[in-house]
């Protein structure tokens, strides 16, 4: 069986059938579920290569560039339609199972080059059960060897880092009143009296005995003046930041349990 990288790298190229015959260009490989294996191909089928075909990559090996598959052309344009969506289902693989292990025992009971795949299940274990040294029989399939090995499923658990929203700074101008209390000065009139002296007689004397007179004076005063101006008061930027908290997760696991074996005692015990 070729690895699952070897088959990745034949995406693409040509498969031909056991008799060297081009059926198409390969398109996917499927990988069993619970094992990981190369289980199945698809196989561009039909007029122009419109039809996507399943094929069985058991007995498949390299070809310079080509796959070379263990069933014929006729066979894989015939195989049971299934849709290429990216996984077979039970029911579907199911379909394919007896499709083809019918194909493989009409071509063994001929006596063709197919039994050496009858020998085998569609995951490729070989049945040892007539070796020397294979101990018991296995009654669900092909006998491997004389243990049976017991999975249990495994939990790993980790971390991926995904989006979970955006934040925007935005700025927006608003109106507030500011109160301030600023100084202010004007002038007052007020009168200064200052008796007749001998310094001051001339400029006494110097109007009529009695006339009538007005005096004006320009009185100041300071008043409020507001100016505005814009100067930068500080700068601001977003920033992120890690925190770390704990989430428990939980998963269902399945595990193969194996019984104690049951000893069937035959015959009369004297």
């Amino acid at each position: 069986m070729m690895t699952p990288e070897q088959l990745q790298s034949m995406i693409g190229q040509t498969a031909v059938d056991s008799s060297g015959d081009k059926i198409g260009r390969i398109g996917q490989i499927y990988l069993d579920d619970s094992t990981g294996d190369p289980q199945w191909v698809t196989v561009s089928t039909g007029m122009f290569g419109t039809k996507e075909s399943f094929a069985p990559l058991y007995g498949s090996r390299a070809e310079g560039q080509n796959l070379m598959l263990a069933v014929s052309k006729a066979m894989v344009k015939d195989a049971p339609n299934v849709e290429n969506d990216g996984h077979l289902d039970e029911s579907e693989v199911q379909a394919l199972y007896q499709y083809y292990n019918g194909y493989l025992g009409e071509q063994g009971m001929m006596g063709g080059g197919g039994q050496d795949y009858i020998e085998q299940d569609m995951s490729g274990r070989q049945d040892l059960g007539d070796q020397a040294g294979v101990v018991g029989h296995d009654t669900s399939g092909p006998t491997t060897d004389d243990a049976m090995t017991r999975s249990e499923e495994r939990v790993r658990v980790g971390t991926q880092n995904v989006e979970t929203g955006r934040a925007r700074l935005r700025k927006y101008i608003v109106t507030e009143n500011v109160t301030q209390t600023v100084p202010v000065s004007r002038e007052e009139v007020r009168i200064e009296r200052e008796p007749i002296t001998e310094e001051n007689m001339g400029k006494a004397m110097s109007g009529g005995d009695l006339t009538e007179e007005e005096h004006e004076v320009t009185l100041h005063a300071e008043r409020p003046v507001v100016e505005k101006e814009t100067v930068p008061v500080e700068r601001v930027r977003l920033a992120t930041e890690t925190v770390t908290s704990e989430e428990t997760v939980s998963e269902q696991v399945r595990k193969e349990q194996i019984e104690e074996p049951q000893t069937e005692i035959r015959g009369d015990q004297r």
